[in-house]
């Protein structure tokens, strides 16, 4: 087997995502993104800057794996924007994520209070929308079976992990993710219920999204 990088779980967004809220007739435009890194991040800031340069702010809040965190307010009143974003992403427990909050001003001010909910709203709302997962650690198998028994193998795969790459040719065949504590218990069931005819091949350790909820 193929094992990546023994890393710990964690949760980051799956998807960029753009949502829009309006507040006292300002508009702010929350967008965020998965990142691998700072340069990642930073490219995406300089091309939504570059796209959005008649924007009256650009606040943005990045945080990633290993410590890396930066926050900025873009011009609004210190603390009302970039910590606010950079509290609501910690609160959210996600990282590797990037979220940038565009504000349009509508002529009416918000006030120190109103700015900090307004991006703490437009963050949340934007991490939401990018659908949350929490990545664990898994070892992925190679699984292979005669038609007959694909619902069983199905209706373990479903039970134990997550099935991914299914191929329909003379046979099924699929990749199938499963926590990294939970393998051998995976491997036994289905081993157990076809009577040894099927063995799930691991083939490599790295992790694997599953679904979260956003808590707050």
């Amino acid at each position: 087997m193929q094992e990546g990088p023994r890393i710990q779980a964690y949760k980051t967004v799956q998807r960029a995502s753009e949502i829009e809220n309006v507040e006292k007739r300002s508009r702010f435009i929350g967008r965020c993104w998965p990142v691998a890194s700072e340069a990642e991040a930073l490219s995406i800031l300089e091309r939504i800057r570059k796209e959005c340069w008649d924007a009256t702010h650009n606040c943005y809040a990045y945080v990633l794996r290993g410590g890396t965190a930066r926050y900025s307010d873009d011009g609004e009143p210190s603390g009302t924007a970039g910590m606010p974003m950079m509290e609501a992403l910690n609160r959210i427990g996600v990282t590797d994520t990037l979220v940038i909050v565009t504000r349009y001003f509508g002529g009416i001010l918000l006030g120190a209070g109103g700015l900090v909910r307004a991006y703490s709203k437009a963050t949340c709302d934007a991490v939401r929308a990018a659908e949350l997962v929490q990545m664990l650690p898994c070892i992925a198998y190679s699984v292979r079976c005669a038609y007959p028994y694909w619902n069983t193998v199905r209706m373990l795969c479903e039970q134990h992990g997550r099935a991914d790459e299914i191929a329909y040719a003379e046979d099924v065949s699929c990749t199938v993710w499963v926590e990294r504590t939970h393998g051998d218990a995976f491997v036994a069931a289905m081993t157990d219920r076809t009577e040894g005819r099927i063995v799930p091949e691991p083939i490599l350790e790295d992790c694997f999204p599953f679904p979260a909820e956003v808590t707050e």
